[in-house]
């Protein structure tokens, strides 16, 4: 999602969109990938202070063999100015393995087709750095067998609660167990459960700004865990109030979470 700074453009001539009309455009752009410039002028995402992408570029100009897990449509990825000798990466959505393919083949990647939940199909010890934004559940096992001693997990997550008030708004308050799922802390525990060894762990929550219900649509169209099964027809009711408010108010805010996460597996 675009960063701050950029609000919704005025068209003076122009009358403004019904309800129904922003549902239907919401609802009509694809949601392949994760090139999030439609949203540009319609809601914004504050980022990280670490800068994920860069730091992600400069580890990745030092590595031998490098594996994005979950690269989504590649676009990350693709940022890198500088990619290893051998560089592969998975992705478990077809529409997504097409994309990345496409994106990603030109620069001699290897996309894998692979199921969230499955073993990633590569040999032990084959990557000296693993990478990942915003995995749907790191494989904390499969990425300690896959490193070589002394290699990197570095990866950006989604941190607990991220965009609740969002969620909540649809669903109802949540429990308190699915609030913390995602936790740092818990994470952390899996990781060195898996045999690796935390090197830096850094957590940020981040102001998130949607200026139209048709940015509201089409975010949860894309970011599907958000709000499981959502179509337009089943929540016309939540989306209708939401767009009232936002009428009112000029922008719904919510806050997103995520943390830096890096990992290495021992030598001895």
């Amino acid at each position: 999602m675009p960063a701050p700074g950029q609000e919704p453009a005025a068209d003076p001539v122009s009358t403004p969109a019904t309800f129904e009309e922003l549902l239907a455009e919401g609802a009509a752009v694809p949601t392949d990938g994760w090139d999030f410039s439609w949203f540009d002028g319609r809601a914004t995402e504050a980022r990280p202070s670490w800068g994920y992408a860069r730091a992600m570029g400069e580890r990745l100009a030092r590595a031998s063999a490098a594996l994005d897990v979950h690269t989504g449509g590649g676009e990350v990825l693709n940022t890198a100015p500088k990619l290893p000798p051998l560089t592969v990466a998975t992705e478990g959505w077809p529409p997504n393995v097409a994309k990345a393919t496409a994106l990603l083949h030109p620069r001699g990647v290897a996309v894998v087709a692979v199921p969230d939940d499955a073993p990633l199909p590569f040999a032990a010890e084959a990557f000296d750095l693993v990478v990942s934004r915003h995995p749907v559940s790191p494989p904390w096992t499969e990425i300690a067998r896959v490193l070589r001693p002394g290699g990197t997990y570095f990866a950006q997550h989604v941190g607990p609660a991220s965009a609740y008030e969002l969620v909540e708004h649809f669903l109802g308050p949540q429990p308190a167990g699915q609030r913390t799922a995602r936790h740092p802390d818990r994470e952390r525990a899996d990781a060195e459960a898996a045999g690796l060894e935390i090197v830096e762990l850094r957590a940020e929550r981040l102001r998130m700004e949607f200026y139209d219900i048709a940015a509201v649509t089409h975010f949860l169209r894309k970011v599907i865990w958000m709000v499981p099964g959502f179509t337009v027809d089943a929540y016309r009711p939540q989306l209708r109030s939401l767009h009232e408010r936002i009428e009112a108010e000029g922008l719904f805010v919510a806050h997103s979470s995520r943390h830096l996460f890096e990992a290495r597996k021992p030598t001895g």
